[in-house]
């Protein structure tokens, strides 16, 4: 791989383009999109029907006259029934009706049927042709909402079993080290048919536990779906097995072939052999790895933010953004931490920091080399622009903290993550600066009004994109905010698509919706590729989690005699970074919200306090090996060879500064945001 490719023209992609598969994928995610959007879609035409017609909701175009009295002589009626009483001698307690209350139930009777009435004089003058189409067309997509709750998680069990197999048909799975000889290549195939083999075989167990339960036949489902999943994956690494690349040379295994086995294979033989060996819980792996499905729109909307990530790679946008500062001429210090500063907020909208280093890291990376940044200190930003931002709104990690755990809300979240965010993007600068040196800019006169010309490019992007926003607000009555960014977003971006497949950015052979077309495909193709790692990653983090919660090391580390909130939190500070050593951010946040968060809590811990501090010690474990799963994803997009070639003379901090700066920023960040708000607290 090379990193000037992210900087080609037209199409770009890393990875082969399964144009099929891409199509299908995309008309996939977009179907979910709208399935997301039905209800604002429902509640808008119930909107229009009332403003359209008064009383909306009690109109039926194809009501019947009412059958019942509408005139009746209430006192005539009473003694008729009166004299029609007839004792009977087989009851013992047989009385005479009630004149009075016979009399309050006519009367009753006789206002309901003046009331049926009214109503069917009202839906003559307003029953419309026009109202019958309208209400067939609402009611339909009511009764297609409620009939198709279900149909979301197999949705998602469809996108995650194409994406996924997209991912092991291309051996992209998540690795620290690619394979490099044909062993290996075997071993790392060999290992997932084991894993994908041992979830089939805990999700029949599991079905085994179902057949004797009443009313779980939905669950049964499921595991079926689930399991046709893993045995599809199981034919793709034999056929990948026999099938070698050609371009793997012939070689043998050796101490550092382990590395070669993708993270998920790994998260899934430690569970299983737990779960089997220990717990004797043979169905644990499909009962955590189910606990997707359960969250299925959740891992939808992180598939639908990969896609709106991709597409960003689909356009000129990051390019006539770092347009705007390239007439400063910044030094590669300062254009590194403008880049920090900058990069947060996408990172933000795209939902989580790996999404953004896949999207966008090739054309920061090849910006700061053109400035003369060095190889490390260019990976180390690359790594860390994908970081910062996930404490800013509309992320979808907060989003999810949020709805699993009542105590704190996403915009006392979004308010403090934004300070923290200023102190760890200040703390990068300042280190950089210091130990690079020369990080005074030298602006070329006019370089202000050459960055506002640059600037003019942008306006249509931003012109459509709010104009995308608007149509959807006025049509759906749907705001942009960060329940409904996954859903927006997507449209926004395919909109700017659209708008980039101009003369200047597109094939001389190409029309507008060709170049469109194109793009659209290679983008859900990576999408595909990117959404089978991430997910599977996620999935199998949460089997690991499982250990977590069906041990007793929780109840050891919050010992119910602790009493002190001080080293509750050192102890918080050190598990939560382990757990964002090893986990996804995503399966971290549900294990610790089933686990540490209450415990945590109770020892006296500020339940705000701590979800900021499990968020930043989360990105402190995704930047810290062994795992560094940012700098994984960074090595996908810029390329082994340019992380082979780092520079390996200087000092020691110039020879591993990719690894040491983001640990020099958030290691502090970390001790600050978990210690200091202690003070005002906790003493």
């Amino acid at each position: 791989m090379n990193w000037r490719a992210m900087t080609a023209p037209a199409a770009r992609t890393l990875y082969p383009v399964h144009r099929l598969h891409g199509v299908v994928l995309l008309l996939l995610l977009l179907f979910t999109l709208l399935l997301g959007m039905g209800n604002s879609l429902h509640s808008r035409l119930l909107w229009v029907g009332e403003q359209t017609w008064p009383n909306y909701y009690l109109l039926n175009p194809d009501a019947t006259e009412p059958s019942c009295r509408l005139e009746m002589d209430v006192d005539a009626e009473v003694q008729k029934r009166i004299a029609a009483y007839k004792p009977d001698p087989d009851d013992l307690f047989s009385s005479p009706p009630n004149p009075d209350a016979i009399r309050q139930s006519l009367t009753r009777n006789l206002e309901l049927c003046q009331q049926e009435y009214a109503l069917y004089e009202q839906n003559l003058e307003h029953a419309t042709p026009a109202l019958g189409v309208f209400k067939t067309v609402e009611q339909g997509l009511a009764k297609f909402l409620l009939d198709n709750i279900e149909l979301t998680k197999y949705l998602f069990i469809a996108m995650f079993a194409m994406a996924a197999a997209i991912a092991a048909l291309d051996a992209d799975h998540i690795a620290l080290r690619l394979p490099r000889n044909r062993a290996e290549w075997r071993l790392s195939q060999g290992v997932q048919f084991v894993v994908n083999g041992l979830m089939v075989a805990s999700l029949y167990s599991y079905l085994g536990k179902l057949a004797n339960s009443p009313g779980s036949e939905g669950a049964a489902s499921l595991q079926y779906a689930w399991s046709g999943v893993f045995g599809l994956f199981m034919v793709i690494n034999l056929i990948r097995l026999v099938q070698v690349p050609e371009r793997m040379r012939a070689g043998r295994l050796n101490l550092s072939s382990g590395l070669v086995m993708p993270l998920y294979c790994v998260m899934g033989l430690i569970a299983m052999s737990y779960f089997l060996f220990v717990d004797g819980y043979a169905s644990g792996l499909a009962i955590y790895f189910g606990m997707m499905t359960n969250l299925s729109s959740m891992f939808i909307n992180i598939g639908l933010y990969v896609l709106v990530g991709m597409v960003l790679k689909q356009t000129r946008l990051p390019e006539l953004l770092l347009n705007v500062i390239k007439p400063f001429n910044l030094p590669a210090p300062l254009l590194a931490s403008v880049i920090i500063f900058a990069t947060a907020f996408p990172t933000a909208f795209t939902g989580a920091s790996g999404i953004f280093i896949l999207a966008v890291g090739g054309v920061v990376y090849d910006e700061l080399r053109r400035a003369g940044a060095g190889r490390q200190l260019s990976l180390a930003t690359t790594a860390m622009s994908g970081s910062l931002g996930v404490v800013l709104n509309p992320c979808l990690l907060i989003v999810v903290v949020a709805a699993l755990n009542k105590e704190v809300t996403t915009t006392e979240m979004y308010g403090w993550g934004f300070w923290v965010f200023i102190m760890s993007a200040s703390l990068f600068s300042l280190i950089v600066c210091k130990t690079q040196g020369n990080w005074k800019p030298r602006p070329a006169p006019g370089a202000l009004r050459a960055a506002l010309v640059q600037m003019k490019p942008l306006v249509p992007y931003v012109a459509v994109g709010a104009l995308v926003i608007l149509s959807i607000w006025l049509i759906l009555g749907l705001r942009f905010n960060e329940y409904s960014a996954p859903m927006i977003l997507p449209l926004v971006m395919l909109a700017l698509v659209l708008l980039d497949a101009g003369k200047d950015s597109r094939g001389e052979d190409e029309s507008r919706l060709q170049a469109f077309w194109n793009r659209s495909a290679v983008a859900a193709s990576d999408s595909a590729v990117h959404i089978g790692a991430l997910l599977a990653l996620i999935g199998f983090s949460i089997c690991l989690g499982g250990i977590l919660e069906r041990s007793d090391l929780v109840h050891v580390l919050f010992p119910e005699d602790l009493a002190s909130p001080w080293l509750a939190m050192l102890v918080i500070v050190v598990m939560l970074t382990f757990i964002g050593m090893v986990m996804d951010p995503f399966g971290a946040v549900i294990l610790v919200s089933a686990t540490i968060a209450q415990p945590a809590i109770q020892l006296g811990i500020d339940p705000l306090h701590f979800w900021i501090v499990c968020l930043v010690a989360f990105e402190l474990g995704y930047l810290s090996p062994p795992v560094a799963l940012n700098h994984l994803l960074t090595r996908q997009v810029v390329g082994e060879t340019e992380v082979l070639a780092c520079e390996r003379t200087g000092s020691f901090w110039h020879r591993y500064e990719r690894l040491l700066l983001p640990l020099a920023v958030m290691g502090p960040t970390l001790l600050v945001t978990a210690f200091v708000p202690m003070l005002f607290y906790a003493l």
